[in-house]
């Protein structure tokens, strides 16, 4: 078993950061996937700016239709009562603030919660979309990311490199490595996926942590001894 948790794992955690019956935005990529994690009967709904309120995964017996889909362009299934409103109306939602949560990817996050999720420097084309919209309208922005980028690099940094999406607007990160809180004291580590220690986690990123005497440990070597029919 490797070090961290896996995409399905992350969406997990961040299912259970969603309250019940809350209005929530997945955004593009990564976010996507936590529709998959989350219960019909804790009655989420999802929101997307291509106008969807409540929506949900494809069933087996779903039949696909090009004209229902994600922000990612993914094929979505309605859940009972959805609704189908105008791009002005959908942004009018996000910039409201009428979303309790929303789900975004992030190339840097900073320590006091500046989010960097539309451009890099490399990029000679980029569009922010609703990102902006999103970052700044919804109640509670989690940002969903893999800790490292493919050059090992951090994306939790004091300050991002990159251009910025909005400034102090994430309250929380979950990447394969932990589960980090935003607060006024700096970035606090919630919990932590098997295999990562203290050590390991800080120096797999570019800016202060500090771990709460409860944070959640996942020991590697236990969870491998378990027998396959529990992993």
């Amino acid at each position: 078993m490797s070090v961290g948790w896996t995409k399905a794992e992350q969406a997990q955690k961040v299912a259970e950061q969603l309250q019940p019956r809350s209005y929530v935005n997945l955004g593009i990529g990564m976010p996507g996937v936590v529709v998959n994690a989350v219960r019909p009967e804790d009655g989420v709904v999802f929101h997307c700016e291509n106008g969807i309120i409540g929506f949900r995964p494809l069933g087996p017996n779903d039949a696909v239709d090009s004209d229902i889909i994600d922000a990612g362009s993914q094929p979505v299934a309605f859940i009972q009562g959805a609704a189908v409103v105008a791009h002005d109306v959908s942004f009018m939602i996000a910039r409201g603030p009428h979303l309790d949560a929303t789900v975004l990817g992030a190339y840097q996050v900073s320590a006091r919660g500046d989010l960097a999720n539309w451009k890099t420097p490399e990029a000679l084309i980029a569009g922010v979309g609703g990102a902006m919209d999103l970052a700044t309208g919804a109640k509670k922005v989690i940002v969903m990311m893999r800790h490292q980028d493919r050059d090992g690099r951090s994306k939790i940094v004091e300050e991002c490199t990159y251009p910025l999406t909005a400034v102090r607007c994430v309250t929380l990160i979950v990447t394969d490595l932990a589960v980090i809180s935003i607060t006024d004291r700096g970035l606090i580590v919630e919990e932590c996926a098997p295999g990562v220690t203290a050590e390991s986690l800080q120096a797999a990123t570019d800016a202060p942590l500090q771990f709460q005497p409860q944070v959640g440990w996942t020991d590697l070597a236990a969870v491998q001894a378990q027998p396959a029919e529990h992993t």
